[in-house]
């Protein structure tokens, strides 16, 4: 088991104990979520994967959230912005616009990049190091803008 999920199962438990019915709720959909990957594909998840799969999970609640709030259910989209805190909270802290704009003038130079055709060869150098803690469009966006 890896290191994020038993933190993840400690936590479940830890809010099983003090009778957190909505935080319990989410984490169990968390390892649920991960139990599903592992039976489909017949792997035991490492960190990487449970980091991508925590920020699946992270992006499908803000989206819902704001077709919750487009559509005027305030209360929905209240639970889910509680749902997005607690699965946040298992996720690494996120990349400043600058720290980002650092790791792709690096990838840029490293791959010796210098026009929008060289974008995936800077993309595939970036994606591992940015993995659970920048949005992939927020990084698109920094390497067409210095490409460009």
């Amino acid at each position: 088991m890896s290191d994020l999920k038993k933190h993840i199962s400690d936590t479940l438990k830890t809010a099983m104990r003090a009778k957190e019915k909505q935080r319990v709720t989410v984490i169990r959909t968390i390892l649920s979520e991960c139990k599903k990957i592992e039976v489909d594909e017949r792997i035991e998840l490492d960190d990487a994967r449970v980091l991508a799969v925590l920020d699946k999970m992270n992006k499908q609640r803000k989206d819902s959230n704001q077709q919750f709030i487009d559509g005027g259910r305030d209360d929905l989209a209240l639970i889910e912005q509680e749902e997005m805190v607690i699965i946040s909270e298992f996720l690494p802290t996120p990349l400043t616009d600058d720290e980002v704009g650092e790791i792709v003038k690096a990838a840029i130079i490293e791959t010796g990049a210098s026009t929008m055709q060289q974008m995936g060869a800077v993309m595939a150098l970036v994606k591992p190091q940015v993995q659970g803690r920048a949005d992939m469009a927020q990084i698109s966006k920094q390497v067409k803008a210095q490409l460009g």
